[in-house]
């Protein structure tokens, strides 16, 4: 099984998110099921140097955006026993000032569109025709339609099969009609019949859903939220009349990079046999935010973008009652102005009780996962999560709202049968969101059946090894 792997991001070169993460560890764990996958993404300006020094040239070609002809570089370095290859074109990926970020210019559409059609063109050149080009989100979406419209009269292109992943419906990738013509250079057909249409203008995401062989979206719940008008924005009744191709298949985690038994950035390493270490990141981690060092209190952590979908605006609301608890909060990250600005404030006037680090800090993070005791994940919606399952890796029970991913992998405690690995409500409510706190509090203070909920969370399975199956079973299917 050959299979080209898509993307817009993929860590360690490039991450704004959990599409970067994925990226790099399920193209590892198919690797170990035995699939030849090779990685294709866009070179951008602020890959690490140390990365950068190591890629190596492999073609000059000139790829065409409507009526333009672009330079275009392919590059390549192997990883962890993959081949990763990049798009060079300065024009497009390197972005110049105090932050460079990967997406949000006006010139997206003309990027990704430059992008897909290069990564049509570098399949002859590396001469890889794969059975399966896998897709991520909307700056791939036209993948199919390009493929479709201009590649399939040429033999080995011929059967080649698509599989679309929605990461986050959120972001479709929607831009003026005039991009059909102009950059794209697809015919006014696909506008007029409405297979890219949306509100008058282009849909990537829309092309993706509808041009491609198969569609998954990163956990079960999610796939079924998205055909509801609530969750759907906008696709919803796409979705519904595309759902003999949908599939929902849960991410995983890189059991690799997030072990508490190897972690390097953890004050002391630990294991399912050796939690009481768990406690001495705790008090380690309590000592240098300034919190009161006390193993008593429990800690919460929170290490998310502060943004409404992540739920802050139950957090802000109730805030004032979640402190009159006897707990504290650590909140790493960044975000929307006005969750920022909240965190700041309780920092300051509870000290003792609140720690805000306003920051993105990957070290610190991983010390919250291991140091706190719970982990608050309380979002509006959330197609699968990373957090959360990273928490329970580290014996850290999750506080989550029933949906998406969320709802997929925390198993609420069960008072009754001790079952359970974690915590969870069901309405987007504040007030249910803290009973739900402090119904996590109450337990914390029973050692015994709070042991035996770490444990259950720390033998969670969470890896990508079920995953990658499920990829390769969908894969197969396309050929059928």
């Amino acid at each position: 099984m050959k299979v080209l792997y898509v993307t817009s991001e993929c860590w360690p070169f490039a991450k704004t998110g959990g599409l970067g993460d994925v990226s790099y560890a399920l193209p590892k764990a198919l690797k170990k099921e035995g699939v030849d996958i090779r990685v294709i993404l866009p070179k951008y300006s602020t890959i690490p140097n140390y990365l950068k020094e190591k890629l190596k040239e492999v073609a000059v070609f000139n790829v065409e955006v409507g009526w333009r002809n672009q330079y275009c570089g392919l590059l390549e370095m192997e990883l962890d026993g993959i081949k990763f290859y990049f798009i060079d074109n300065e024009y497009y990926f390197k972005r110049e000032g105090e932050i460079a970020y990967l997406y949000g210019y006006d010139d997206d559409a003309e990027r990704y569109t430059f992008f897909s059609n290069a990564v049509l063109e570098s399949m002859s050149i590396i001469d890889f025709y794969p059975d399966v080009i896998h897709m991520n989100d909307w700056h791939t979406g036209m993948i199919p339609l390009i493929l479709k419209e201009k590649y399939s009269h040429l033999e080995k292109y011929r059967n080649i099969k698509t599989i679309y992943t929605i990461h986050n419906l959120q972001y479709q990738g929607v831009f003026s009609n005039k991009v059909l013509p102009d950059v794209l250079g697809l015919p006014q057909s696909y506008l007029d019949n409405g297979d890219v249409e949306y509100y008058g203008g282009v849909n990537f995401m829309k092309a993706g859903i509808v041009f491609s062989d198969k569609v998954t979206t990163v956990s079960p719940t999610y796939s079924s939220e998205i055909q509801t008008k609530y969750y759907g924005y906008g696709l919803d009744g796409l979705l519904l009349s595309n759902n003999h191709k949908l599939k929902g298949i849960l991410n995983g985690i890189d059991y690799d990079l997030n072990n508490p038994s190897t972690d390097n950035e953890l004050f002391f390493r630990y294991d399912i046999n050796s939690i009481d270490n768990k406690v001495k990141n705790k008090l380690r981690l309590q000592e240098i935010l300034g919190l009161e060092v006390n193993e008593e209190i429990p800690l919460i952590g929170i290490v998310s973008r502060l943004v409404s979908q992540k739920g802050f605006d139950l957090i802000s609301y109730i805030m004032p009652e979640i402190l009159r608890e006897k707990l504290q909060i650590v909140v790493l990250g960044t975000g929307e102005h006005q969750y920022q600005s909240m965190f700041n404030y309780y920092d300051s006037k509870y000290p003792k009780k609140v720690s805000a680090r306003i920051i993105f800090n990957s070290s610190l993070a991983q010390q919250i996962y291991a140091g706190s005791d719970m982990f608050l994940m309380p979002s509006l919606f959330e197609p699968c999560g990373i957090g959360q399952m990273l928490a329970m890796r580290y014996g850290t029970l999750p506080i989550v709202r029933e949906t998406g991913g969320l709802k997929d992998t925390v198993n609420p405690y069960n008072k009754y049968t001790g079952e359970g690995n974690g915590f969870s409500f069901k309405n987007y409510n504040a007030h249910e969101m803290l009973f739900c706190i402090q119904e996590a509090v109450r337990t914390y203070n029973d050692k015994e059946k709070w042991r035996r909920l770490v444990i259950n969370a720390m033998n969670t399975d969470s890896s990508w090894e079920k995953s990658a199956k499920e990829y390769i079973k969908t894969y197969k299917d396309t050929q059928n």
